[in-house]
């Protein structure tokens, strides 16, 4: 008889594991005959839990600050805070987003002949390309040290937004002033979003952004702190600042309810022998063939037991959504760094992957000959992709088909 060993992602806690395994066992003998499945359920012995009850995190109500005599900035209530998070949020995600919700509201179409509204906001993004390195400068606050690490995708951004289709009809439904404002926080997001995706670790705080914001507006056209609520709380309608004030409230109902997933990875990277010590003493007990299906950190966990370990009762490796490529390729698998070779002792290897899981990765290409990679659609976004798996009957068959 073939055994199955299952062994569970992280976060896993009793009672979700004992349905896991009841559906995984039926799901496998519905397509495959004479199996015999094994739970292997580490996340209670040797899974995170906050052992001193929570004492690691801050108060609800954080410390707030302004930066500095040359730039003063009033401390907003915590409602005013969360709904502030949330729309920049959204502008991070689509920096066009409010640019595109003050477009909805200009004209359609314009009378031949009639002046463009947007010529004087083109004008003052002309002057400020121009100006380029000077910005820091001019603004003359040592708070402005932090768009020296924005230069340039500020000024890449200021570029694009002089010929911006949207401009126009955004400047047609705002007043100059309201238009300055809502341009230069979409200067700002673009900035952000480009910096955050290029890795530059020079991201300026909620008040420095804020800062750069207020000058920037001004070079643009607009009042001191110059503002257009209606756009602002249309945004905010679509961020969902009731959901971020909630988030922020239950800050420790949420940690204590999420920190065994990314809890389980810490430990077990810090202090994983012990797990894989286990797991040896359950196979050491198993005839062949055995099959090891490990899902996310339970993938990592099979993979590292198999290379440090030769396991000649172990027949097959199956991961399911498992980063045990990516840390490898990373240097962070503890059994194996990158560009050593997989052990010959370490069995077939099937790699299930969905690729709306961004939790998941590929091993051909780390280990030509010696991984396969398979690919299932779930349909489902991120992260509901990375605990679909197991109701895919696709994910059934493709194990099904490899079994020993």
């Amino acid at each position: 008889m073939s055994t199955v060993v299952l062994i569970h992602g992280t976060g896993v806690r009793r009672p979700g594991f004992s349905a896991l395994a009841g559906h995984v066992t039926a799901g496998l003998t519905a397509v495959h005959d004479g199996l015999r499945l094994v739970p292997y359920y580490w996340g209670e012995t040797y899974g995170a839990r906050l052992a001193a009850g929570g004492a690691s995190l801050p108060p609800e109500e954080g410390i707030h600050r302004g930066i500095g005599e040359d730039f003063v900035v009033a401390q907003p209530t915590a409602s005013d805070r969360d709904d502030d998070v949330a729309a920049w949020a959204v502008r991070y995600a689509d920096p066009d987003a409010e640019l595109a919700l003050a477009a909805a509201g200009g004209s359609a179409e314009r009378p031949p002949g009639s002046d463009l509204s947007e010529q004087h906001i083109q004008e003052r993004l002309t002057v400020l390309t121009a100006r380029g390195d000077d910005l820091a400068v001019e603004w003359g606050t040592e708070a402005m040290v932090a768009v020296a690490g924005l230069r340039t995708e500020l000024n890449q951004a200021a570029v694009r937004m002089r010929v911006h289709p949207l401009l126009g009809p955004a400047a047609d439904a705002l007043g100059q002033d309201a238009l300055a404002s809502l341009v230069a926080r979409a200067l700002v997001a673009h900035a952000v979003a480009a910096a955050l995706d290029s890795g530059n670790p020079l991201i300026p705080d909620g008040y420095l952004r804020d800062a750069i914001v207020d000058h920037l507006a001004q070079d643009l056209g607009a009042a001191p702190d110059g503002s257009e609520r209606g756009v602002r709380t249309r945004l905010l309608g679509w961020a969902g600042a009731a959901a971020s004030h909630a988030v922020v409230r239950r800050r420790r109902a949420l940690t204590q309810a999420a920190h065994p997933a990314a809890g389980d990875v810490l430990r077990y990277l810090s202090r994983g022998q012990d797990v894989r010590a286990d797991l040896r003493a359950l196979l050491a007990d198993l005839e062949s063939p055995v099959t090891l299906i490990g899902h996310s950190l339970g993938g990592v966990i099979a993979l590292d037991t198999l290379v440090t370990t030769a396991l000649p009762q172990v027949r097959l490796l199956v991961t399911v959504g498992s980063q045990g490529p990516f840390l490898y390729e990373s240097g962070s698998l503890p059994s194996l760094v990158h560009p050593d070779p997989l052990p010959a002792h370490v069995p077939d290897w099937l790699n299930v992957y969905d690729p709306r899981d961004l939790l998941s990765y590929l091993g051909a290409g780390l280990f030509p000959g010696r991984v396969t990679d398979a690919a299932v659609e779930s349909r489902q976004p991120f992260p509901a992709a990375h605990s679909a798996y197991w109701t895919n009957p696709d994910v059934y068959r493709l194990i099904a088909e490899r079994l020993p």
